[in-house]
C-alpha cells in the first residue's frame, strides 16, 4: 500500500479489525520512512460490476461515489452513519449477487430509493429530486402524495398476531 504522505510502497501493517458490520477489514498503517500513520478498508468484490449510464456508456461501478451520492442526500439530516453503512453494504451485495456484469443506472437508483426511503423521507424527496429530475414543484407533490399515501397505508395494517402462550 503506497503511503498517502511520501508515496513509498513499503508501509507496514500495525493492527487489523474488522469493522463494526463485519463487511470490512479496517487497517492501521505506518510508514517506515516518513513515519505517517493511516487507516486503509479492505472489503470483499465478488465480481468487477459495470454500470450501463442512460445514454448507453459504460463506467466501472464505484461504491465510494454510492456512498457519497447517499451522503449528499442525507446531508444534514439526523442519520447514524452506522445505518448509511449498512445500506450502502446491502445494495452493493444485491448487485453483486445478482449474477449480472452489467448493472443498469437505473436499477441502482431504484435501490437507493427503496433504501432512503426506509431510512429517511426528506432524503428519499432529495434524492428522488435529482434521480427523476423533477422540473416543476407538481413533481414534488406527486411524489409526497406518493409518501403520504404510503405511510397511511402501514399505519392502517393490522398489526400481526402475537402467540404468548
Amino acid at each position: 500500500m503506497r503511503c498517502p504522505y511520501c508515496g513509498s510502497l513499503d508501509t507496514q501493517v500495525k493492527d487489523s479489525r474488522p469493522t463494526d458490520d463485519h463487511a470490512s477489514i479496517r487497517r492501521r498503517r505506518v510508514c517506515p520512512d516518513c513515519g505517517g500513520r493511516f487507516t486503509t478498508f479492505e472489503r470483499v468484490q465478488l465480481r468487477e460490476l459495470t454500470v450501463v449510464k442512460r445514454s448507453g456508456r459504460r463506467t466501472v461501478f464505484d461504491r465510494d461515489k454510492l456512498q457519497t451520492s447517499i451522503e449528499v442526500a442525507l446531508r444534514k439530516r439526523p442519520v447514524a452513519p452506522e445505518r448509511v453503512e449498512r445500506m450502502v453494504n446491502g445494495i452493493v451485495r444485491q448487485l453483486e449477487s445478482s449474477g449480472e456484469g452489467e448493472i443498469l443506472s437505473s436499477t441502482i437508483g431504484e435501490l437507493v430509493m427503496e433504501g432512503l426511503k426506509a431510512l429517511d423521507d426528506v432524503a428519499y424527496v432529495r434524492f428522488a429530486s435529482v434521480y427523476k429530475n423533477f422540473r416543476e414543484a407538481r413533481d414534488f407533490e406527486e411524489l409526497l402524495g406518493q409518501l403520504g399515501s404510503d405511510e397511511i397505508e402501514t399505519q392502517a395494517r393490522p398489526a400481526p398476531a402475537r402467540d404468548d402462550a
